[in-house]
């Protein structure tokens, strides 16, 4: 049976990765916002047999530091089954040849896979180093959407659910925001960035983002009371799944508690749309035990958001993390070092960054 490589279209390529139960940053839409808000460039690789695809991955590629060159680089994929070793060898030959004609000094690839050790010695027995270096939160929180909501909310803590009460007691209204409505939510946006002193997006790829993935995979869900928005948050889903993607909040009105009101609704809607998880996307990269000793003291990075995630109900769940192959030993060296210094300012400024 040959195996053939080519660039899909967009539209194959996406359908092909919502079949899958492939990862939202794996579809074209997301290599567009790469492209149109950070000048990167991206491909779409792929395996074909007898007409149908059977694996493939969307590669960014941005600058490295110090103009060493480019690197290759693959979120939260490829797609593709693991555990088919003549697939993977294939797809990652034609990902080498990709990665070489755009000049890159490194691929990184970042499998949405659960940090195992089997999982890890697979992946090393593909010429895959661990790398140092991640670009996504490796620790998330997944939420279970299964049974009737009833069942949704028994699985959260007890305060959380008195919190998502008080705001429909409190005349905190939801509603499923429109384009006209990212200024309001960046607005919340920026005063949220300068409370809690985090970096975040511009304007313009807020409204990118939407404008690609609404209305069939994305929502701006606000709450707002006396015509007054208070919070909003902005989720994404692609076939079974659901991603929390970014929140903000007002100063005032806290009490109110519609940051509860707004996560409420949207797992309604991931669950109205068929999905069965629900992802919270990023929570500090440590084992349970020590995030719950820790995340009462704590408040940088990403510990002053675990608090309110763990309400929810989730399990905490850690990804494997970016795998490295090198194309040149010496500018992997220095783009190690490099990516070290940029991480440690970063962790220092209190910048999260991902996507």
């Amino acid at each position: 049976m040959s195996t053939t490589v080519l660039s899909p279209t967009p539209e194959t390529w996406d359908s092909f990765v919502e079949a899958q139960s492939g990862h939202f940053l794996q579809t074209s839409r997301w290599g567009e916002i790469k492209r149109t808000t950070a000048n990167w460039e991206y491909d779409i690789i792929a395996l074909e047999e007898n007409g149908q695809l059977i694996a493939g991955a969307l590669m960014l590629y941005w600058q490295a530091p110090l103009g060493l060159g480019t690197i290759a680089y693959v979120a939260r994929g490829p797609v593709i089954d693991w555990n088919d070793d003549e697939r993977v060898v294939a797809l990652l030959h034609a990902l080498d040849a990709a990665a070489r004609r755009h000049r890159a000094i490194m691929l990184k690839v970042e499998p949405h896979l659960e940090d195992t050790p089997e999982v890890r010695e697979r992946l090393a027995g593909f010429d895959l180093t661990a790398s140092t270096h991640n670009i996504q939160p490796k620790c998330t929180i997944l939420i279970d959407l299964g049974g009737t909501e009833e069942g949704v909310q028994a699985r959260m803590n007890q305060g959380t659910r008195r919190k998502i009460r008080t705001a429909g007691k409190r005349d905190v209204k939801i509603r499923h925001g429109k384009t006209e409505d990212i200024d309001s939510f960046y607005e919340l946006t920026a005063i949220t960035a300068q409370r809690d002193k985090i970096a975040i997006r511009s304007l313009e790829y807020h409204r990118k983002l939407f404008d690609l993935f609404a209305p069939n995979h994305a929502t701006l869900i606000m709450a707002s009371y006396q015509d007054r928005d208070l919070g909003g948050i902005l989720v994404l889903a692609l076939g079974k799944h659901a991603w929390y993607l970014y929140g903000a909040s007002s100063n005032e009105e806290r009490e109110r508690m519609p940051n509860y009101a707004v996560q409420w609704e949207a797992i309604r809607w991931a669950r109205e749309r068929g999905c069965t998880e629900y992802d919270l996307w990023g929570i500090p990269d440590e084992d349970e035990q020590t995030l719950e000793a820790q995340f009462q003291h704590r408040r940088d990075g990403l510990w002053g958001v675990y608090g309110f995630k763990r309400g929810f109900g989730g399990r905490v769940w850690q990804s494997v993390g970016a795998w490295d192959r090198p194309y040149n030993p010496l500018l992997y060296a220095v783009y190690k070092i490099a990516a070290a210094i940029r991480d440690w300012w970063r962790a220092r400024m209190n910048i999260v960054t991902s996507h």
